[in-house]
């Protein structure tokens, strides 16, 4: 088996770098000769991911944050398809956020979580391809595995991102925080929504989520029913309102007790296509898109399941 750990050093603020020795051991130890690769730029580790399974790779281990990992399962795939099908995935959280973690699991812990990839065999898992179109306006594609979002949390993504002062109190006040203070300005977007063959209609909505996985937004439960290996997309549309709805709602998607909500439509489907309607003041602006906690670009946009399409050790 060739193996590689792609490393974020600037995850987790830092710390992940002063740890890479330990790293380097622990896995060399539990797993077998283990070669690290560094990231040294944005969309690297998606990069690296890619050299290395076409070079034969067949087993990687993504270390960082939920945007390491992201990037990673991005790595597996070139052109909608994957790159070595056989290859497995195995993530290492060493970063601020936990939306991935949460979903699928794992442990604080790294040792822990070093010895449950050890012992496990890869499991297959749904992989969504997205086609939206960047903030230039080029069309792109991209991947994910557990959540992918647009309105007011592409809005949040897109703060949380660029914030810093909110970041040092952890990643679910982070959240929090830039959740509650763009609820107070945003404008809930009029789209067309299509989902398979059962739903095509207008929606006002806050939110729209796509979800393979749980959990979003620094430990949102926004899908709690979601199974991320059973082909199909749990749809959550959070319906625009009055913000002081939207505030009250806020709390309620921690526990999932939002889809009990009469404002909230609850779908499934294996195909989701959303599009801004357009000529209306109140629709002002673009209708922003988050992927697994990164905000690569907006409204219009095709999502597509593909039923266990990558195999994920851990």
């Amino acid at each position: 088996m060739t193996r590689y750990a792609i490393i974020n050093p600037r995850s987790g603020g830092g710390r992940t770098k002063a740890r890479v020795g330990e790293i380097r051991t622990r896995l060399n130890a539990a797993l077998g000769e283990t070669q690290l690769l560094l990231t040294d730029a944005p969309l690297a580790a998606e990069r690296l991911t890619r050299e290395v399974l076409k070079r034969g790779a067949t087993h990687i281990i993504g270390v960082g944050g939920d945007g390491t990992i992201s990037e990673c399962v991005n790595g597996f795939f070139e052109h909608g398809r994957a790159i070595s099908p056989a290859a497995s995935f195995s993530p290492l959280m060493s970063g601020t956020g936990g939306d991935f973690k949460r979903t699928f699991g794992l442990d604080d812990d790294m040792a822990k979580t070093i010895a449950r990839i050890a012992a496990a065999r890869a499991r297959p898992i749904d992989v969504a391809h997205v086609t939206l179109m960047s903030a230039k306006g080029k069309t792109i594609h991209r991947h994910f595995i557990n959540i992918g979002s647009f309105g007011l949390s592409g809005a949040v993504v897109n703060a949380v991102n660029r914030a810093r002062l909110s970041k040092m109190f952890g990643g679910r006040f982070a959240y929090f925080f830039n959740s509650a203070k763009a609820a107070l300005t945003y404008r809930s977007k009029r789209i067309r929504l299509k989902v398979d063959g059962a739903f095509d209609d207008e929606v006002d909505m806050s939110t729209v989520a796509i979800c393979n996985g749980k959990f979003f937004g620094g430990g949102m439960m926004v899908a709690p029913d979601a199974d991320p290996a059973d082909g199909l997309f749990d749809i959550i549309v959070l319906a625009g309102g009055p913000r002081r709805d939207v505030l009250r709602e806020l709390n309620t998607i921690y526990t999932g007790d939002h889809i009990r909500n009469p404002r909230v439509k609850v779908m499934r489907g294996q195909r989701v296509i959303a599009a801004p309607i357009g000529g209306d003041k109140a629709n002002a602006g673009p209708v922003l898109i988050e992927l697994d906690g990164e905000q690569p670009g907006q409204l219009p946009a095709t999502f597509t399941i593909m039923p266990g399409a990558l195999q994920l050790r851990v």
